[in-house]
């Protein structure tokens, strides 16, 4: 089980790999194994981590059988903190 500042790493960089894949467009999404195998994050970390930024609105998420992320894309709320960041930081 991943630790309180794996879990958020995990966040982390799957919304930046959506954001930097997608350019932030919201009709444009990643497969679970894409980011998986992007980010090399363990199956079931991925898994918690979607279900948690799905959560706060930041994403949504097509699950396949089995608690598999099939497709994740950004939300309107989910662009606009991405946007944030990179406005903060250059």
């Amino acid at each position: 089980m991943a630790t309180l500042h794996e879990r958020k790493a995990y966040r982390a960089q799957v919304l930046r790999a959506l954001y930097e894949s997608t350019e932030g467009n919201r009709l444009l999404g990643l497969t679970g194994a894409e980011i998986g195998s992007t980010l090399h994050v363990p199956e079931q970390d991925l898994a918690a981590a979607c279900t948690y930024l799905a959560g706060e609105g930041l994403i949504t998420v097509d699950w396949e059988p089995g608690n598999t992320p099939a497709m994740v894309t950004l939300t309107h709320q989910g662009i606009r903190l991405m946007e944030a960041e990179e406005e903060e930081h250059g």
